[in-house]
């Protein structure tokens, strides 16, 4: 790629610090510090937690105001999670060991934050990213040695400036049409939240359930135990997924919107009859972070090829009094998500939610003729309301291809500097 000629390409470990020391002499133990999970590092906004500072806690990053924190594991690094630390309690903060802290000594911060999220440097990356699975890694030498093109420190500020002002135009186009998203998609949630729980005839007779989280429900439908409408449930495999082998094993990522995404799967080489999947088996998400533990995927079709499941996942096979269609709806109902996840078991940057504390959990059951008048209903509502949906959504990404592309264009000289004043 050719560049302005007065344009340097120099390593990064000439323009800023990698992973500096922090100091945390004179702390006490348990004393309030800005805490920051991988996954709180939001494409360019620094969404911190505050936390109890531990010396003796397990390992972390740690950074200060103004650092840029970076995030080294696929698929955040691909995703460009990034942010510029501000506003830490303290002025200091600690954080996910998997996050690269990087402190700008002879370049402009703002356009070194444009430029990690620039294609050019992401590609880089990505090329020699170490690991196997889901979750390789970019090294600190990688980065030292990396090359950024590196025009003059005015030249940077006016640069930085630029993609301020059309960054921010863009970004308020998605946010509005993330806005108008969120309202459909609240109102679709919503009309899961009433069909699975009330039913489709607004007029019938209703009664107390007995079940602080689901009120009342019409008085001709039972309720009992999630697990009294499971013929089996099964944690998965054990083994570690190398992507080698013939037979696919679906992940936590692999549940989308209730249903399976095969193309997100890794490979293994050998597994036990059991751990097969067929048609109708539902797979139950026990351990991710509290905002996307316990979805659940339903199988809709019948497997090609051997297919298997992480340890992660727990596979649920329904019995005679429960359709898996309806089992699927409600339990990725917003009003039972929100219960279910209040019964996990929290960690540090997870949460837990086993089979059994998850199978104790009490349900509305309607008769089955009416379980499968909801499943109907509800697919014709999709077949309406997703494609509107679906619509916005790839404007916004539409919107966020054209900001990446920008923002790789000015930080490598592809637009020219007297197109940037303003």
């Amino acid at each position: 790629m050719s560049r302005p000629q007065k344009w340097e390409t120099i390593p990064l470990r000439y323009v800023c610090e990698l992973n500096p020391s922090v100091a945390f002499d004179g702390l006490d133990e348990d004393e309030d510090l800005t805490f920051l999970p991988m996954d709180r590092v939001k494409s360019g906004y620094f969404i911190a937690n505050t936390s109890k500072f531990s010396k003796y806690g397990a390992s972390y990053t740690a950074f200060e105001d103004g650092d840029i924190v970076l995030a080294k594991v696929t698929p955040c690094f691909e995703n460009g999670n990034i942010a510029i630390a501000d506003n830490l309690v303290g002025g200091k903060g600690f954080g996910s060991s998997e996050l690269f802290v990087i402190r700008p000594t002879a370049a402009e911060r703002r356009f070194l934050f444009y430029y990690f999220q620039s294609s050019t440097f992401k590609q880089d990356g990505e090329a020699s990213m170490t690991g196997a699975g889901g979750l390789k890694r970019v090294s600190t030498d990688v980065l030292r040695q990396h090359h950024l093109p590196c025009p003059s420190r005015d030249d940077q500020r006016r640069i930085a400036s630029y993609l301020d002002r059309e960054t921010a135009r863009i970004d308020g186009l998605v946010t509005e049409k993330e806005r108008m998203l969120a309202l459909l998609e609240e109102k679709h949630a919503a009309l899961i939240n009433r069909i699975v729980t009330r039913g489709l005839d607004p007029n019938a007779p209703l009664k107390r359930s007995g079940q602080a989280w689901l009120g009342e429900i019409p008085a001709h439908w039972a309720t009992c135990q999630l697990k009294r409408t499971w013929a089996s449930s099964d944690y998965g495999l054990s083994e570690s997924i190398r992507d080698e082998g013939d037979i696919a094993v679906l992940r936590m990522s692999c549940i989308v919107n209730g249903r399976i995404d095969v193309s997100k799967s890794g490979m293994i080489a050998d597994v036990d009859d059991h751990l097969l999947l067929r048609r109708n088996d539902l797979l139950f998400n026990r351990t991710n972070s509290l905002d996307q533990i316990a979805k659940v995927g339903l199988v809709d079709f019948d497997p090609d090829e051997p297919l298997t499941f992480a340890s992660y996942l727990v596979r649920i096979r329904a019995n005679h009094r429960a359709t898996p269609q309806y089992l699927v709806a409600l339990l990725n109902s917003s009003l039972f998500l929100e219960f279910a996840r209040k019964n996990a078991i929290p960690a540090i940057g997870q949460a837990n939610l086993s089979p059994t504390r998850y199978g104790e959990i009490h349900i509305p059951l309607p008769p089955k003729a009416e379980q499968d008048e909801i499943v109907t209903f509800l697919e014709r509502d999709a077949a309406t309301s997703t494609p509107v949906r679906e619509h916005i959504s790839s404007s916004i990404s539409l919107l966020k291809e054209r900001r990446a592309a920008l923002i790789s264009a000015a930080v490598t000289g592809q637009i020219p500097l007297e197109e940037m004043s303003g």
